[in-house]
């Protein structure tokens, strides 16, 4: 194998492990957001939860409010007979307070409801903070192990990018320029060996006479006709075409 191919393998191989460091580091942020947004989720589910519970007793107490409203205009009512002398007014006034006795009925009856939701809105509060504290706890752990990751990701990286300098300079400046712009169009295949006669990148096959030259080894760059990408051959290469 020619030697600036050898170099151009290391330095595509290095140039991979920095363009995998960098997409898993542009992944972990997303990742983060979404274990706090699901954390968050659970959360808002335990203050709706707390909210109803509140909204419940305010309604429950509002009830309490108008049933002593009532019974305060029966007690007016019941003092308004004693004094009074007119039949017709005193017929009235009872005819009020039954009035008033049906409403405190319908509120009673209206209390009893709002206590069976009362009961089920505290098993809601129960179940909900169950679930959110375990969520929180899980979401803990995973961006707690998600940061460390990240942590070593970026040592890598550093490690990664300190050497790559060096690999690049010890390529001659024409190759390495045509080595980063196909490295920058085509991703990270940019020199690849030949299949069955066939470019080890875009996967057309060759001329015999592209073939040739590579297989010959003679110092110079050979390139893909179809793609561009650099070719190179190597004993346990096959330069026969596939079935």
């Amino acid at each position: 194998m020619q030697e600036i191919i050898e170099k151009l393998l290391i330095l595509q191989d290095r140039d991979r492990k920095l363009l995998r460091v960098n997409q898993e580091l542009a992944h972990i942020g997303p990742e983060r957001n979404g274990m706090n947004a699901k954390a968050a989720s659970t959360q808002l589910q335990l203050d709706a939860a707390k909210l109803r519970v509140k909204q419940i007793e305010s309604e429950r107490k509002q009830k309490d409010l108008e049933i002593e409203a009532k019974k305060a205009q029966i007690e007016k009512y019941l003092n308004q007979q004693l004094l009074t002398r007119k039949n017709e007014e005193y017929k009235a006034l009872t005819h009020e307070i039954e009035m008033a006795k049906e409403v405190i009925f319908k509120i009673e009856d209206a209390e009893i409801v709002l206590m069976e939701q009362a009961e089920a809105a505290q098993k809601e509060v129960v179940r909900a903070t169950a679930e959110a504290a375990a969520a929180k706890k899980l979401v803990d752990d995973l961006i707690g192990q998600l940061n460390q990751r990240e942590a070593n990701l970026k040592k890598e990286l550093t490690e990664l990018q300190a050497g790559r300098a060096a690999l690049a300079e010890a390529v001659d400046e024409p190759t390495r320029n045509r080595y980063e712009r196909i490295f920058k169009s085509k991703g990270e295949n940019v020199v690849v060996g030949i299949d069955h006669s066939s470019c080890g990148g875009c996967h057309m096959k060759l001329p015999a006479q592209v073939m040739t030259h590579c297989r010959a080894q003679q110092g110079e760059i050979v390139t893909c006709p179809s793609c561009g990408r650099i070719l190179y051959f190597t004993s346990d290469m096959s330069l026969t075409a596939a079935d």
